[in-house]
């Protein structure tokens, strides 16, 4: 039977639950429990690709469940960003899920079956933002992955974990609440609908006198600080605090799905809401540009500070993700396909990078920069791939980040932001301060003691770290490919 399009997106958005039903029935039964995980969470990827095969050549399907009230639907529909979200997060869910395995049995740790569960309503809750039709769909999944993930980062249950994760959960909340749900308010007052719309929402309500460019400019700053998945400065707290999480929660947050859906949003709301020629045309975007420019530069000089690794790499984010938030207010066809591309390039990057934090962990209990000495001698393949994922967030070939930030840079250019230039240019020097000395010490550095007793962590641990270190490097050859797929959203400010 061939799925029609429609019903893929159901077969997409039901599987998470059907593992969550599996994971809970089979709890006891690890070895069942964890294969039926990888083998659902294969088929969902594989679900997936196909749905991009229609939408790629131009298909855009739709799903309506209904109206919960006038305007207010839960509704998706397909477009090529959503999709490419939606293709990294379903797949990497698989490598993230075989990481978890081994990492979660090395380690011996409790509430297995919870952290399982969790993984997959937050896989959900990804896939139903990025299939998001309107507003009040993005909002609700928003929220539900804000939810879902709070188990994850106090999974110890330590008071540290708890701590962070009240960090975590009460800065998400009170952004959310105070002003993205106000800004779904006010622009259904002025738009009167919150579908999203090539070419944005509100550019018909600007046109007409309904809503003014300082007005504009102000409900542009609700969203971008109501989304506070995008980690942009000063409401960023919460992203190194979650750092007390296990590392493939770490990897979840900063790669699969959490920050991923915010600077999805972001980019969704200026390229659907809010219109790239809109927010050109009125200049609204040049305070958003520059202080993402700011937690770019600020991010990166925090991270230079820490010692502690997955902190270092949780400040490394919070600047990575502010190159997204940029390239969506800058708003050039060039701007926003880099920002598109950043969160493949990003997500690939640094999932490696936290899948290596982890494999060190596991097999050496470090987590000091200044303890891993001599490091890549005896783990050479979790140092190697913790390298060649290095270049790629520096934006170096052959990593493929050296093109989202090319296209990125691209923007500052056509719109004569040389200042901005300026930082993304500085930005890639401080990431080689920070990330490069980490394998030189490992490899280089002579160990201090006794020589190390270790070796590289379990092969689960390893396997997904170097398949996902070689996938940085395949897309820089396939960058094309994804640009193309991509340039349609730009379209109608063209």
């Amino acid at each position: 039977m061939t799925l029609t399009p429609a019903l893929l997106i159901v077969v997409s958005l039901a599987l998470p639950f059907l593992v969550l039903v599996l994971i809970g029935l089979f709890g006891k039964l690890p070895n069942l429990r964890d294969g039926l995980t990888l083998v659902l969470s294969s088929v969902l990827f594989y679900v997936v690709c196909c749905l991009a095969d229609h939408v790629f050549q131009g298909g855009r399907p739709e799903l309506v469940l209904g109206n919960l009230l006038p305007g207010f639907s839960i509704g998706f529909k397909v477009e090529p960003l959503g999709m490419v979200f939606a293709l990294v997060a379903s797949g990497l869910w698989i490598a993230t899920t075989v990481y978890a395995i081994g990492y979660m049995r090395a380690h011996h740790e409790k509430h297995q079956t919870r952290f399982f569960a969790c993984f997959a309503i937050a896989i959900f809750a990804a896939l139903a933002a990025a299939f998001s039709a309107n507003l009040f769909t993005l909002f609700v999944a928003y929220e539900l992955m804000t939810i879902s993930t709070y188990p994850l980062v106090t999974h110890h249950g330590t008071e540290k974990a708890k701590l962070g994760g009240r960090t975590y959960l009460g800065i998400l909340l009170f952004t959310s609440i105070a002003f993205f749900m106000l800004a779904i308010g006010w622009t259904w007052s002025v738009a009167h609908t919150l579908e999203f719309q090539p070419g944005g929402i509100l550019q018909g309500s600007y046109e007409s006198g309904g809503i003014q460019q300082w007005q504009l400019m102000l409900l542009l700053a609700l969203f971008a600080f109501g989304i506070g998945k995008a980690a942009l400065m000063p409401f960023h707290r919460w992203l190194p605090a979650a750092m007390v999480a296990p590392t493939p929660v770490s990897a979840l947050l900063h790669a699969v799905a959490v920050v991923k859906v915010g600077v999805f949003s972001i980019l969704k709301v200026a390229v659907y809401v809010f219109g790239m020629d809109l927010i050109r045309e009125t200049s609204i975007g040049e305070w958003l540009a520059y202080a993402a420019g700011a937690t770019i530069l600020l991010a990166s000089l925090v991270a230079m500070t820490k010692d502690n690794l997955k902190a270092r790499l949780a400040y490394s984010t919070v600047s990575q993700l502010a190159y997204i938030t940029l390239g969506a207010a800058l708003a050039t066809p060039a701007s926003v396909v880099g920002g598109g591309m950043h969160i493949v390039m990003h997500a690939v990057g640094k999932i490696t990078l936290f899948f290596c934090a982890g494999a060190i962990y596991v097999a050496t209990h470090k987590t000091d920069i200044s303890d891993m000495r001599g490091l890549g001698r005896a783990m050479p393949l979790t140092m190697g791939a913790f390298f060649i994922a290095s270049i790629s967030i520096i934006g170096l070939p052959p990593g493929g980040g050296v093109w989202s930030k090319w296209f990125l840079a691209l923007g500052t250019v056509e719109t004569h932001h040389l200042f901005l230039l300026a930082v993304l240019m500085i930005s890639s020097l401080l990431n080689i301060a920070y990330l490069i000395p980490i394998p030189i010490r490992g490899f280089m550095k002579p160990v201090t003691g006794d020589p190390p007793t270790f070796k590289e962590a379990p092969m689960m641990c390893v396997v997904p770290l170097c398949c996902t270190a070689v996938g940085t490097i395949v897309l820089f050859f396939l960058a094309n490919g994804l640009y193309e797929v991509l340039l349609p959203i730009t379209e109608v400010a063209k």
